[in-house]
């Protein structure tokens, strides 16, 4: 170990690595590498309000932060997706085991919007003009990815520069597809007909479907990965459910019954949505375990 010199400052042995310790203050006025690496300057510089209202900030700020997460769980879930079509149970397994964490964060993101009143809501909600999470396209690929296909859902962004990934997140296989794939391989009876109908058309529940769940659940020991994936969907899916029904509960208790922003009619449109659940033959299936 080498001693300090007298009067030296103590070496710090974490500043270097750490992102939060650190840093020579007498040094010239360029990013961090933190903030090099991360975008953090460019990042804190995407927050406009245009009223006064306190809470408007953290409006912008935890909408933003919504489409952060909404953009991570696309990415887990397409990892997850690839990972199943590879034959890597396992390695989706893990996927989904960290993306239940980033849906943790998103469904305790509604907690700085119930905290606004409605009050405090309509200081800046006129300034919103025809804005809503509706046209988020980072939302609207993940309903896509996770097996809700709708092609009407692509019409909000024809004239966006989000129309082509979209579009495109439309025509690919869902990762309920994937998975189905995998228990078809696995000499599950999935029917081909399933398998082979064109991506971007809605899914449509399907006994036989349910029937291959029913195998694998009546079984846990000899289907051991399958019944593992089939809860850890059913996971995910239930979190989506939570999320979905938290933003019902936030509306009703800022905006009661006025219309959504962007057109939409509000809590009924929201109350609609809500019940509507992702993986449908792995909630059925539990009728008849």
């Amino acid at each position: 170990m080498t001693a300090s010199r007298p009067g030296a400052a103590p070496a710090d042995p974490v500043g270097a690595s750490c992102p939060y310790v650190g840093g020579d203050p007498a040094g010239p006025a360029t990013a961090t590498a933190y903030a090099e690496y991360a975008r953090m300057d460019d990042l804190l510089a995407l927050q406009h309000p245009q009223t006064g209202a306190a809470t408007e900030p953290g409006f912008i700020i935890m909408s933003q932060v919504m489409e952060l997460l909404f953009e991570l769980l696309r990415t887990e879930f397409t990892t997850c997706r690839d990972r199943l079509a590879a034959d890597d149970v396992d390695g989706a397994l893990w996927t989904l085991r960290r993306s239940a964490r980033v849906q943790q964060v998103a469904l305790s993101s509604w907690d700085f919007f119930s905290a606004m009143t409605p009050g405090e809501f309509a200081e800046f909600r006129d300034v919103l003009g025809s804005a809503s999470g509706f046209q988020s396209a980072s939302y609207r690929r993940l309903e896509f990815l996770l097996g809700n296909k709708n092609p009407g859902m692509v019409e909000p962004h024809r004239h966006a520069s989000s129309h082509g990934p979209v579009r495109r997140q439309l025509s690919e296989p869902s990762l309920y597809d994937a998975a189905l794939a995998l228990l078809h391989r696995r000499g599950l009876p999935v029917p081909v007909a399933v398998l082979n109908r064109p991506p971007e058309e809605p899914y449509t529940p399907d006994s036989r479907v349910e029937d291959a769940w029913r195998t694998v659940y009546a079984d846990p020991v000899r289907y051991r990965d399958l019944h593992l994936l089939g809860e850890a969907l059913t996971d995910a899916a239930e979190s989506f459910a939570r999320w979905r029904y938290t933003h019902l509960a936030v509306v009703q208790r800022v905006l009661g019954g006025k219309p959504g922003t962007g057109g939409t009619d509000g809590v009924a449109w929201l109350d609609r949505i809500s019940g509507h659940r992702f993986f449908p033959e792995l909630w059925s299936v539990r009728s008849v375990l």
